[in-house]
């Protein structure tokens, strides 16, 4: 992949797949990575199928060629980058921080982000390596320090105290089993029990 162009394609199995690089599907996607409603396996299969303008849910691939297309994905998602093996403290969320991340974005992108033009994800995400100085930037601040255990400054502790709900990243709700195992038969996959 090529880092000084913006790709609408990925070369895995020996063939180019066209991508559909609007940010918002790939939020979408991750908004599936994200929930613990769903299994490794079917996160991937919606993945792909989201990602991959071609991709059949329908045609299982060889696994050679789905890996490809896995690691193919998580290239894009990265810019090309590196996949960084190590966990972090989750700090922030695509969601619940849009409407915090808007302003600076748009603000880095000399257009509204929230404008319904397509937008492809490594514009979208240059714009958010681009935050500064923001009510964005102040809160992954105090969650820092907060998943380190460091000690907030008076200040931070009465914007804390003002803005708990902003600034605590709430929990992802689970389904029941019943209604995971329900979920795996409309993908088609094997049950679980």
């Amino acid at each position: 992949m090529n880092v000084w162009e913006l790709p609408d394609s990925v070369e895995a199995g020996g063939k180019k797949w066209k991508i559909r690089t609007d940010f918002r599907n790939v939020l979408t996607i991750f908004k599936f990575f994200d929930s613990p409603e769903y299994e490794d396996d079917e996160k991937w299969e919606i993945c792909l199928s989201l990602l991959y303008e071609d991709y059949d849910i329908d045609r299982m691939p060889p696994a050679d060629e789905k890996e490809a297309l896995m690691n193919g994905a998580v290239s894009f998602f990265n810019m090309g980058m590196p996949e960084e093996k190590t966990q972090h403290a989750r700090l922030m969320d695509w969601e619940q921080d849009a409407p915090i991340m808007a302003a600076p974005m748009s603000a880095q992108l000399g257009r509204d982000i929230r404008d319904p033009a397509p937008l492809h994800w490594w514009r979208f995400l240059a714009a958010y390596y681009g935050i500064g100085e923001s009510l964005f930037s102040e809160v992954l601040s105090i969650r820092l320090k907060k998943s380190k255990r460091k000690k907030l400054e008076k200040y931070e502790q009465e914007f804390y105290r003002a803005n708990k709900a902003l600034i605590d990243l709430k929990p992802k709700e689970q389904r029941s089993n019943d209604e995971k195992e329900e979920l795996r038969k409309l993908f088609g996959f094997k049950s679980k029990k």
